[in-house]
Order: C-alpha cells, then structure tokens, then sequence
C-alpha cells in the first residue's frame, strides 16, 4: 500500500473510530472490491454475497476499535467477511450429512488452470455443494488450516480433509469435462 493510501486508510479508520458516516462510506467504497470478491467465494450468487457484505462491513464498524493498525487491514477485513459468511451458511442451510472419505488429494489439471482467468476459476468453484466451497475456499484460498476449519465449521479435521479432498475432485471432473471450445469461450 502507498504512503497516501496508507495515510487515507488511516484517516478513515480514525473516523470510523469516531462513527462518522462520510468515512464509514469511504472505507466501505474503498474496499467494496475486495470484500466483495471474498464474499462471493461462500456464497451462490451476488444478491447473497452483497447480504454477506453488508453485514461483514456492520461488523467492522461496531469492531473497528478491535483493529490492530500494526497488521494489515485487509487481513482482519478478509477475515470478517469470511466469518460473516460462515454464519450465514449456519443460519441459512440445514445440516449437510458429511461424507467421509478417504483423504487423497486429486491434482488440478496445471494446465487447465493457467489457461483460466480467476473469474472463470470462482465461478467453476461456486458450482460446487455449499460445503465442498466452504472448505475449499477455506483451505486453498484463505489459508485455513483443517484444525481451524473443524472449529469454525463445528466439523472433525478428517471431515474436513475429505470434504477438500472431494471438492477437489469435483473441480477435476468439471475442469475435464470442458471442452476445448469451452477454454477458448471462458479465456476470452
């Protein structure tokens, strides 16, 4: 982050501390972007994500005062938003049985991949189950640990390695069962 960015961010910060509404807008149009892409990640659809968001940037004002300026704050906004997600899942859906399954890891085709552009990617995950993209957008994305994501998700740590292990094999499957012109209609 530049020197000005940082100075703004700094400025909204303390005025949002204060619980003024110009430099709640502010921050919450400076990072709308970002929150939002977070946000889409857990959900099905924007009209989700845009609920999620909402209520992840409520959070941030009435906790702005939590906020460790040391630490990057896009850190501790991504955060909230993820756990805002994670409690509209719990509040919204009923109970998935969990399968478990052998823990293996199945790779994603490289080359699928790299031929991709992360809109496609998001959208290829979002068509998985809402467990098998919580977890995984946990683990690959955010970088939980399967420890943090059983305690968030009230799940056990082999419960979450089989569901990464199998949300990883969905990917496989869709990403094998594109076609060429698929790639090329998607890369474009």
């Amino acid at each position: 982050m530049s020197a000005y960015n940082s100075a703004v961010l700094s400025e909204l910060l303390e005025g949002c501390l204060q619980k003024n509404r110009r430099s709640q807008e502010r921050l919450y149009k400076m990072f709308y972007g970002y929150a939002m892409s977070v946000c889409l990640r857990y959900v099905q659809n924007r009209n989700e994500a845009a609920e999620v968001l909402n209520d992840g940037f409520f959070k941030v004002f009435t906790k702005i005062g939590t906020y460790d300026p040391d630490r990057p704050f896009k850190t501790w906004l991504c955060r909230i938003m993820v756990n805002t997600a994670l409690d509209h899942y719990r509040r919204h859906s009923h109970r998935f049985e969990l399968e478990a399954v052998e823990d293996r890891d199945a790779p994603v085709e490289e080359t699928a991949l790299t031929e991709l552009s992360y809109h496609d990617i998001v959208g290829l995950i979002g068509r998985l189950s809402p467990v098998y993209r919580i977890v995984f957008s946990m683990a690959v994305i955010d970088g939980y640990s399967h420890e943090e994501i059983a305690e968030k998700l009230q799940i056990s740590i082999g419960t979450s390695k089989s569901n990464l292990s199998r949300a990883r094999e969905k990917l496989r499957i869709m990403l094998s069962r594109l076609s060429a012109d698929d790639y090329a209609r998607m890369a474009r």
